[in-house]
């Protein structure tokens, strides 16, 4: 089954539990697919293909990271926990993201098989990590990597 008839299966699940946090987050996800399939001029009735997918969720849950950040900076609490639960939420139709320590085993193995000896290697290595990882690593925490071992 598709990734978008999940989120549009679960949307109807939380219509008849009346779920309104779930609904709302899973309403926001079929809009921006709509979005993409709109740009991309794919007609209502075929799916988006599962890796663009992947890709409108991962940048509506930076989105909502960003968004987290500002609200912990000005206390508002209520704002940021909301922002959590719609991550979460997310989350749950996104393939698992590896930790911190399994990043940075992945990185520091594709640094040294790529020879990057530098900064200005950098985007061979991503590169590299994008091709074979795109799905399970998050790309800012690997940019950190990288860079921390490169200088």
């Amino acid at each position: 089954m598709s990734l978008q008839i999940k989120i549009e299966s679960k949307l109807k699940e939380s219509l008849k539990s009346k779920d309104k946090k779930t609904y709302s987050t899973l309403r926001l996800m079929i809009a921006a697919i709509k979005d993409v399939m709109i740009a991309k001029k794919i007609k209502a009735e075929k799916k988006l293909p599962d890796n663009d997918l992947t890709v409108v969720l991962k940048k509506m849950v930076k989105q909502r990271n960003e968004s987290c950040e500002i609200y912990k900076k000005a206390g508002r609490n209520e704002l940021l926990n909301n922002e959590m639960s719609e991550i979460k939420i997310i989350n749950e139709f996104l393939p698992k993201q590896l930790n911190e320590e399994e990043t940075r085993k992945i990185c520091l193995e594709t640094i040294k098989n790529v020879g990057a000896s530098s900064i200005k290697d950098i985007g061979k290595v991503m590169g590299a990590l994008k091709k074979k990882y795109s799905d399970v690593l998050d790309f800012s925490k690997v940019s950190q990597i990288i860079k921390e071992n490169l200088n």
